[in-house]
């Protein structure tokens, strides 16, 4: 798997999500951004588990992204994180992420994985970010693809 092309995926993956009215559109990209416009989805770090199979079958990709909100608010803030970490909705990046996995016997990612899972949110809490403290969360994605 080539993990650049990886990260710009499941970040494009996340753009479809759609937030409440007044809320303006997800800025998402596939990399730790130099400044945040929330709200902000990035991909941030990478864990790789190497020769998950034989012969380089198949290797595993630990993203840790971030879901960040303005801080201008804290109940508003807030309640964008709660809708953008839920199972399900429009707005939910589980939701918007998972289905990039493709139909039953697609590979996912558009052909760049074998397949991806939402596994958990962690650290639901403030960020500080480029000097600036927002409200935000990470989400782990696991995304298993060929090793060679």
């Amino acid at each position: 798997m080539q993990i650049s092309a990886v990260r710009d995926a499941i970040a494009a993956a996340a753009a479809t999500v759609v937030l409440p009215a007044g809320v303006g559109k997800l800025k998402c990209t596939g990399y730790v951004p130099d400044s945040v416009v929330v709200p902000c989805f990035f991909v941030g770090e990478v864990e790789v588990v190497f020769d998950k199979a034989m012969r380089r079958g198949a290797d595993e990709l630990l993203f840790t992204c971030r879901v960040l909100a303005g801080r201008q608010d804290d109940r508003s803030s807030q309640r964008i994180i709660d809708a953008l970490l839920s199972g399900s909705g429009p707005a939910s990046l589980k939701a918007a992420i998972e289905q990039a996995r493709g139909a039953p016997g697609e590979l996912a990612l558009g052909g760049l994985a074998d397949d991806l899972h939402v596994q958990r949110v962690q650290g639901y809490r403030w960020f500080e970010h480029a000097g600036t403290t927002y409200v935000g969360a990470e989400l782990v994605l696991k995304v298993i693809g060929d090793g060679s």
